[in-house]
């Protein structure tokens, strides 16, 4: 398989009960556990943790979000999918994950085969970056999940809306 393979956020935070619960995480995580196998390099992992400074206008996002306004340090930042030997973690305070660390680890002419979560939110904006930037993405729809199902689909199709450079493909179609 050519390509990265890129895990947004596959934390507790999304996971648990939280006020940023995503239902359909647990769907997503298997579909990268089959993904994983499938990579001849290891997987680049993030992490989103929360910047304790809040500047700008981070400062109304947690004010809307107040039970998120969690310390760096928190368990809730934790990742809780298994790591392969050699996985790269990058964290973030941003949605998206594009930027100086990830763009060296996707060289130019590389395909990133983006997965985790939220679609709709943090996978969104790392495609974006990523398009911005010339690199060619693969969003795995099934790998992925959003806030609900409705706003995973209305993100999927802002992706593919950008093919070539964005595209989106099944588990099964990428396998």
């Amino acid at each position: 398989m050519d390509g990265r393979l890129v895990v947004i956020d596959m934390q507790r935070a999304f996971r648990d009960e939280t006020e940023w619960h995503v239902p359909r995480f647990d769907e997503a995580a298997a579909a990268i556990d089959k993904l994983k196998e499938v990579f001849p390099s290891a997987p680049v992992y993030t992490r989103f943790v929360r910047d304790e400074a809040e500047a700008g206008s981070w400062r109304s996002y947690y004010d809307r979000w107040n039970g998120m306004r969690l310390p760096s340090e928190a368990s809730a930042w934790d990742l809780v999918v298994e790591m392969p030997e050699g996985a790269e973690i990058l964290d973030a305070p941003t949605f998206t994950k594009w930027g100086p660390e990830l763009a060296s680890l996707i060289p130019e002419g590389e395909r990133m085969i983006l997965t985790g979560v939220s679609t709709d939110c943090c996978v969104l904006s790392t495609a974006l970056g990523a398009v911005d930037a010339g690199r060619y993405v693969t969003v795995v729809s099934d790998a992925c999940a959003g806030t609900n199902d409705e706003v995973h689909g209305q993100a999927l199709a802002l992706m593919q809306m950008l093919s070539p450079m964005c595209d989106v493909a099944t588990l099964a179609e990428l396998l």
